[in-house]
């Protein structure tokens, strides 16, 4: 190899693109490679270090936005000449520090990648259908749609909406409490802006969904862990440390990520905690619509009878996530108040887009899709399953659930000693999305595991390879 420097040290846990981006600034500094000095190939450097190609390019994508790289098109990459000082010294710029592993791939841009979290099979989604509506709504584009939106969503969207929370769901809800939102976060935003204050204390299940907790976090709130077993949420445990919380964050239906479902026992005493202490629960029902076996478990709203639950749902993952369309329902006694918060915001978007939406819904399409994703998801998570087990034997446990669109598989036997974050790293520069488990996880010893969505395996031969590429990054782990 005529660069033996850049290869990976063994014993290193940093990601493998954050490995070569330090080789090469090392490289650099120390005179290894001078200013102007070509380097390798993106295709050349991954076939020397046997790396993926992509872990390459994005060392080389960090390296050209420090200055460190001058590409020049056909004639390849250069170290910047710029990067010279009178004297021949090279400068030693300070890095940005590496993201938290396993990173936002869930909501990573561009095609989906094998194991992704929170995509539904955009193989199977109904596209000429949604062509045709989204079509005839452009068509009859009009002065009120080329206006702005109403800040609380199109109205007919809202109406669909809450018709079909009353038949599916068992939440009997006017469509003015229903509020659309650009994502589910942007739902918890409407949320803080319009009960909260910065500082004020939840209740947050550990482990927990990350991408919540980064934006609670982000907006202020003070995050209390309640730790999560087989019966979900232990409210005793948060009465007896946090008792006085403003709200708490649940995923009662499907817990994300361990899938538990909150029992009936706890479901009561969230309530009367929430009742007593004048608390907001906010009930994140993100894929409750998928269960294979039995009926669906009753929302968590459809018991409050005191006004306490904010219920929300999202069509990123029962239709396509680039829709960036969620839903609240609020209390009726607090409507205005989410009135004047959402007023402002930027709204949910384009009139049409919502507008497709609602005559998606309103025509019967809304309810065959997610019958058929229903059969076709237990088929593929079967898949799954089956191809973990043949390719790992008892070193993996699936963990069983009725419904969801994940799976998660806990780490035993011969993988039992394996860090998950470094298992994952691993698998991801092999091109697959993991998520460990204990990365969103803050209370107590660490539960090692691995998350990884299923919805988009199309047959058993493509859960079989990727399978032996999850083996192959755990070999590489040992």
């Amino acid at each position: 190899m005529d660069f033996p420097y850049l290869k990976p040290r063994p014993g290193d846990d940093a990601p493998l693109y954050w490995q070569l981006y330090r080789r090469y600034r090392d490289a650099i500094a120390s005179g290894k490679l001078r200013p102007g000095d070509r380097v390798p190939s993106v295709r050349s450097l991954a076939s020397e270090l046997n790396l993926a190609r992509g872990t390459i390019e994005l060392a080389y994508q960090m390296l050209t936005s420090e200055g460190y790289f001058s590409p020049r098109g056909a004639a390849g990459t250069f170290v910047s000449p710029c990067l010279a000082h009178a004297d021949g010294t090279v400068p030693v710029i300070a890095p940005t520090p590496p993201p938290p592993v396993p990173a936002n791939d869930q909501m990573a841009v561009g095609a989906p990648r094998p194991f992704q979290l929170g995509l539904p099979a955009l193989d199977a989604f109904p596209r000429k259908t949604w062509g045709r509506l989204a079509a005839r709504n452009l068509r009859a584009l009009n002065l009120t749609s080329m206006a702005y939106p109403e800040s609380a969503g199109y109205g007919p969207l809202r109406h669909a909406i809450a018709t079909y929370l009353g038949i599916s769901r068992g939440i009997a809800c006017t469509a003015e409490q229903v509020f659309v939102t650009a994502g589910y976060r942007a739902g918890l935003d409407l949320v803080c802006r319009a009960l909260l204050k910065p500082g004020d204390e939840g209740w947050f299940e550990d482990p927990g969904y990350l991408f919540a907790r980064q934006f609670l976090r982000a907006a202020g709130m003070r995050l209390t862990p309640i730790p999560v077993d087989d019966e979900g949420l232990d409210v005793s445990y948060g009465i007896q440390h946090a008792a006085n919380a403003r709200f708490a964050v649940v995923t009662p239906t499907h817990q994300s990520p361990t899938g538990a479902t909150l029992t009936l026992a706890r479901r009561l005493a969230l309530l009367e905690w929430a009742g007593q202490q004048n608390a907001w629960i906010v009930e994140d029902d993100y894929d409750s619509e998928f269960r294979y076996h039995g009926r669906p478990v009753p929302a968590l709203k459809s018991l409050d009878h005191d006004g306490r639950v904010l219920y929300t749902g999202t069509f990123s993952k029962v239709l396509f996530p680039g829709l960036r369309l969620a839903y609240l329902v609020v209390p009726v006694s607090h409507i205005d108040r989410f009135r004047q918060s959402a007023s402002l915001l930027g709204g949910a978007g384009p009139i049409s887009l919502q507008a497709t939406v609602a005559d998606f819904m309103e025509h019967g399409h809304f309810a065959r899709h997610l019958r058929k994703m229903r059969t076709l998801y237990a088929e593929r998570r079967r898949l799954l399953v089956n191809a973990l087990g043949h390719v790992f034997g008892d070193d993996l446990f699936v963990q069983p659930q009725a419904g969801g669109i994940h799976a998660l598989a806990y780490l035993r036997n011969a993988l039992a000693t394996l860090d998950d974050v470094s298992l994952a790293n691993a698998a991801l520069d092999l091109g697959l999305a993991v998520h460990a488990l204990s990365h969103w996880q803050t209370l107590g010893p660490p539960r090692y595991g691995l998350l990884m969505g299923f919805t988009n395996i199309a047959d058993a031969d493509s859960a079989l390879s990727l399978s032996q590429r999850l083996l192959a990054a755990a070999n590489a782990c040992r």
